[in-house]
């Protein structure tokens, strides 16, 4: 026989689970929201530089020159680095002209006194045309997420921020909702308690009398 403490007993267990779902999902809007925010902040104020967030870059490749290293429609995160910190056989990305490219460097030469990279695809069976400057370097290669590129471009929109806010407010109004629900049981059950017990005490009084 199914008995009312089990009932609320099961209801305790199905109201933690959905708190710790809800806070999961709050955690994971906040981070989303707190990225696109950074991105869209350091590109309004530096326009002519790729956005970073929490020092890393992020970008997709629409090139296959790197396969099978990184495949097209990856999402890849590079960091800024210093000349120090590169050597032959680094990923970079780097800027030419209004592109940025992310290819591997082959060999370090000396121009003019400065130190200047030669590059290549992986794919590619020559070498880039030039070679590349160290203001020009965007970052060192850290990972990539295989075929991650499209949500990361999405998750970059303001049309996901947007949503992501009023997604956001819809689940804050819903927890509040909901605690001022249980509160108000408790309320009723304790007001339905403290009417029982009174109700008792006169039964007993009545007897005695």
């Amino acid at each position: 026989m199914y008995k009312l403490s089990d009932f609320e007993k099961s209801s305790k267990h199905l109201y933690l689970l959905g708190k710790i779902l809800s806070t999961i999902i709050c955690i994971v809007i906040l981070f989303l929201i707190a990225f696109n925010v950074t991105l869209m902040i350091e590109s309004y104020i530096n326009p002519n530089e790729l956005p970073s967030f929490l020092g890393l870059k992020s970008f997709v490749i629409v090139s296959e020159s790197m396969e099978p290293t990184i495949m097209t429609e990856d999402a890849i995160f590079i960091t800024n680095t210093s000349k120090e910190d590169l050597e032959v056989g680094d990923i970079i990305s780097f800027r030419t002209g209004n592109y940025i490219n992310t290819h591997r460097i082959v060999r370090i030469e000396e121009k003019n006194g400065e130190e200047v990279y030669i590059t290549k695809g992986d794919n590619n069976s020559n070498e880039d045309r030039g070679y590349v400057e160290f203001k020009n370097i965007e970052g060192k290669y850290l990972f990539r997420i295989p075929g991650f590129g499209r949500i990361i471009e999405i998750l970059k929109s303001k049309i996901t921020l947007v949503l992501l806010l009023i997604f956001l407010v819809i689940i804050s109004y819903y927890e509040v909702r909901i605690s001022k629900r249980k509160l108000k049981r408790k309320e009723e059950r304790y007001e339905y308690n403290k009417k029982l017990v009174k109700e008792i005490k006169n039964n007993k009084d009545n007897k005695e009398m």
